[in-house]
């Protein structure tokens, strides 16, 4: 009975990673489609709008970026068990995005509007961009991005294996793929008001700057067959003629 409930309750909480983290990965795609949804209005002046979206901004930047470093691991490991940390993470980052969407208020004032040929060369960079995303996460083959393998692990008593370092489909032309195709998702957006331009350039600063983070950790995991990956594929922009297939 008890392993009953004790499994009941992991599905539970990879049934809340998949429907909060992935809920809000496709509402914050809607967004970065149209902009902002509208969802509240608050009656802020346009500085008031512009302060309180830059601070829903830095709010999500210190969460996401926070919980992924190994040093926030080692630290809740004591409350909560590291199989959980990946389904925890999903959860949070979800509603933290959830509430970046529902609260963004808009500020008004269009900027550029595109129109005819260029929009529509806009929409399909968007689009592109998805596909990229799916290109990019189907070459990795062990994408998890609610945790719930290691859960699943934990019940059944498995040991994940673990993944040597490989480099398949877009790993080849950029070393951060998801954030390039992030960037353009981004700057694809048609219409941009005042306060999407502020979106646009605080979300790139943070992608910027998180890649960086990120590239430490990696050295830091794989040592010098990474750094020799780095003289080979730029960082985030693929300037340079693809190195393989």
């Amino acid at each position: 009975m008890k392993a009953s409930l004790y499994s009941s309750s992991e599905y539970l909480i990879i049934g809340l990673a998949i429907l909060i983290g992935g809920g809000s990965l496709l509402l914050f795609g809607l967004f970065l489609y149209t902009g902002s949804l509208n969802v509240t209005d608050l009656g802020m002046d346009i500085n008031g709008v512009l302060w309180f979206d830059f601070t829903l901004s830095l709010v999500f930047f210190i969460q996401h970026s926070g919980m992924v470093r190994k040093s926030f691991h080692r630290l809740i490991k004591v409350f909560v068990p590291t199989h959980y940390h990946g389904a925890l993470y999903a959860v949070s980052s979800g509603i933290a995005l959830i509430v970046v969407v529902t609260f963004w208020q808009d500020s008004g004032r269009v900027i550029v509007a595109a129109e005819g040929a260029t929009r529509i060369l806009l929409h399909a960079i968007f689009f592109l961009s998805i596909a990229g995303l799916t290109w990019g996460a189907r070459s990795l083959r062990s994408f998890d991005i609610v945790g719930k393998g290691h859960i699943l692990a934990h019940m059944y008593n498995r040991q994940l294996p673990v993944m040597p370092f490989t480099i398949r489909g877009p790993y080849h032309c950029v070393r951060h793929p998801f954030y390039f195709f992030m960037l353009l998702m981004i700057w694809s957006c048609p219409d941009v008001s005042l306060d999407r331009l502020l979106f646009n350039f605080l979300w790139s600063i943070w992608i910027v700057v998180g890649t960086v983070l990120e590239e430490r950790d990696l050295v830091s995991s794989f040592g010098m067959q990474y750094r020799s990956y780095q003289q080979k594929v730029p960082m985030l922009i693929p300037w340079r003629i693809c190195s393989g297939k």
